[in-house]
């Protein structure tokens, strides 16, 4: 375990306990790396995260880096990352969201490794929802098997828990009902495609640099398209309409079969809803698009692997994401 971007602050060691234990108990020893200091808003300076990121994912013994959460500005280690030797090294997953998508996103498209858009380390002791999976459910899934998800028709509306009154909460409050919504039109979808996406805030930074190039990712590795999930953490939708026009025009959903779009608790504009705002940029690509989904910062949390096959199947009657690491 390293923090790439954001480390923990001592009024957060406790969750941090509790959830190296979640992992423990699971069969696994943890490794805990020095980059790990939360009294800024990054856990080392880049040079030294860069260093430890690097090391544990070439090191043949871990098999997982699953950072305790996201933070600002994890921008700063992409031109640090020796790439040729990621690309060489035994593929090491990395485990995440939010700011961890500026590394997991570019680590599969410019290596090919697959990396886990999922909860984070301080969320591992939840218990997970029924039709849900954990990250460490995944990881654990064999090569070649699908594995299926479903969402569970409850959802966070509102706060966050106290890690620091309650570092041992176990039960996520899920106090709101309701399931994916279909943003372009009616009808059935059904429909496959290589998985790849991220949080957009972080993401559109990257666009007309080399550690996004999705259509060549494409080209050769997902001739049968892409199913690409987008996620708005905290923008209000002016600034996601602008960022996911962006990342159109950069040609980051020209391969998409379909969009998935996370569910929010970021601000509407005073004219533009967070829906209106993804249909307003996304409308023109005429594909499927489901929002509502669970693989953004409001929780639970549906892991989706970047780069498996993945097929859709949004019904009245169902919703379902199935995900093949082939």
């Amino acid at each position: 375990m390293t923090s790439p971007s954001s480390g923990v602050q001592r009024e957060f060691r406790g969750r941090l306990d509790v959830a190296i234990g979640a992992v423990w108990a699971r069969g696994y020893e943890v490794v805990v790396g020095q980059c790990m200091d939360g009294s800024g808003h990054v856990s080392a300076p880049a040079a030294a995260r860069a260093r430890e990121l690097m090391a544990m994912l070439t090191d043949p013994g871990i098999r997982a880096v699953v950072p305790p959460w996201g933070g600002e500005t994890a921008i700063d280690l992409l031109p640090l990352l020796d790439w040729d030797r990621l690309r060489a090294a035994e593929p090491t997953w990395l485990v995440g969201f939010s700011d961890i998508s500026t590394l997991m996103t570019p680590l599969t498209l410019l290596t090919g490794t697959a990396t886990l858009h999922g909860n984070n380390l301080m969320d591992t002791p939840y218990r997970v929802p029924e039709g849900l999976l954990s990250w460490l459910d995944v990881v654990a899934a064999p090569q070649g098997g699908p594995f299926a998800q479903t969402p569970p028709g409850r959802h966070r509306s509102t706060g966050w828990d106290d890690f620091r009154a309650h570092p041992d909460v176990r039960d996520l409050t899920l106090d709101a009902t309701g399931g994916w919504t279909r943003l372009d039109g009616d009808g059935d979808v059904d429909v496959e495609g290589r998985l790849i996406g991220g949080c957009i805030e972080t993401l559109a930074n990257l666009e007309g640099t080399p550690y996004l190039d999705v259509a060549s990712f494409a080209r050769s590795a997902a001739p049968e398209g892409l199913l690409v999930y987008v996620e708005a953490a905290e923008d209000n939708a002016f600034t996601i309409c602008r960022n996911l026009h962006g990342m159109r025009l950069a040609g980051f959903f020209d391969a998409a079969n379909a969009v998935l779009v996370g569910r929010t608790k970021a601000p509407d504009g005073r004219t533009l809803t967070q829906y209106e705002a993804v249909m307003d940029a996304l409308g023109p690509l005429d594909v499927p698009v489901i929002a509502d989904v669970e693989c953004g910062h409001v929780p639970p949390y549906l892991p989706i692997v970047n780069g498996a096959h993945g097929r859709v199947v949004h019904t009245a009657a169902r919703s379902e994401l199935i995900q093949t690491l082939d």
